[in-house]
């Protein structure tokens, strides 16, 4: 049912020694089972990567040290437990619980509800926080690639620095510099992303005009990394990670962006998609997305008329289900399609 069981167990991660990782891995795995009373038919979580997930293989991790030359945590735990293991990336995950029941639902039902006949079956999720992640979902079904390695958004090519990728303009470690930059203190001393927001809104002291500049920035990249995954999967866009929170102070940016033009080597404009996106949190946004559009054209040779939609659409959002929330959703459900069959 995808119904959660029990609370959430926080562990440390133990990063820096390989050993004390793993047993706190087999620890939590341990007392979850121990504490449902009931016999798993597989284990799926999240994992970061570089990884094999197919066969349950990590890399070489920037934040997890440890993780070095290949570790086989997927063939381990199957050993220990005897089930099915599935692992695979969080931006992943968390786009196809979006995807299940979440954004992607929650838009089709709004769209129901204004009397339209309009449907999405295509998500591209966003997880921004510590770094850049994402994921795509068709038709119900999750896009992997052929190497397990679609939805690498992070490596997208920076907006403004042609050699940086998108990652270094669009985390919560690019919020901070920004705003170190343009108020002119270190960046060891600037605030986390939830204080700038607050200082951003004039709810704490600090510098306002940078805090505000340092969102809008992020809006920008972010927008630019989003403009650049819509030209190839055409579908609803959904936010989320620990950035998700300050969207009111990003989104004006990233709308504009997706919104403005592209040009010509000789200066003049175009559109920079084919589509028109619109915030869907924000009440006018969502509003003028449910509009109904198009219009009749006559079928030459004939005395009936077809229906023609020049405006191409797609939305922008927070994530429904809470970033987590999403990410265990994918999790069960992928396990879930797995077990059923390829």
């Amino acid at each position: 049912s995808g119904r959660l069981l029990l609370e959430p167990l926080t562990l440390p991660s133990r990063a820096d020694d390989l050993d004390a990782c793993l047993e706190q891995i087999r620890a939590g795995f341990d007392a979850v089972h121990g504490a449902t009373g009931k016999t798993a038919a597989a284990i799926s979580f999240a994992f970061p990567g570089p990884a094999d997930y197919p066969a349950g293989v990590i890399g070489d991790l920037g934040n997890l040290p440890a993780f070095r030359g290949g570790v086989a945590l997927g063939p381990m735990l199957q050993d220990r437990y005897g089930i099915p293991v599935f692992l695979n990336n969080d931006g992943d995950l968390f786009a196809y619980g979006e995807a299940l029941g979440g954004f992607l639902p929650w838009v089709n039902e709004q769209l129901a509800q204004a009397g339209s006949a309009r449907r999405h079956r295509n998500l591209i999720g966003f997880t921004v926080g510590t770094g850049l992640g994402g994921g795509v979902v068709h038709d119900g079904r999750l896009l992997l690639g052929d190497n397990s390695a679609a939805g690498e958004v992070w490596s997208l090519r920076h907006r403004d620095v042609r050699d940086a990728f998108a990652e270094e303009g669009a985390s919560i470690r690019a919020v901070r510099r920004e705003y170190a930059q343009r108020s002119g203190i270190a960046l060891d001393a600037a605030p986390q992303p939830r204080e700038i927001a607050a200082i951003a809104r004039g709810e704490s002291p600090g510098d306002t005009r940078a805090a505000r500049e340092a969102f809008r920035r992020l809006g920008e990249v972010l927008g630019d990394a989003i403009a650049q995954a819509l030209a190839i999967i055409d579908g609803l866009v959904v936010i989320g990670g620990g950035m998700s929170e300050a969207t009111l102070l990003f989104m004006p940016a990233l709308i504009a962006e997706l919104n403005g033009p592209l040009r010509t080597v000789d200066g003049k404009t175009v559109a920079r998609l084919e589509l028109t996106a619109f915030d869907l949190d924000d009440p006018r946004g969502r509003e003028e997305f449910l509009r109904q559009g198009g219009r009749e054209v006559a079928v030459p040779g004939a005395t009936r008329k077809a229906l023609y939609q020049p405006d191409k659409r797609t939305g922008v959002g927070c994530s429904r289900l809470g970033t987590s929330a999403a990410i265990s959703l994918g999790a069960y459900a992928f396990a879930l399609s797995r077990l059923d069959g390829p």
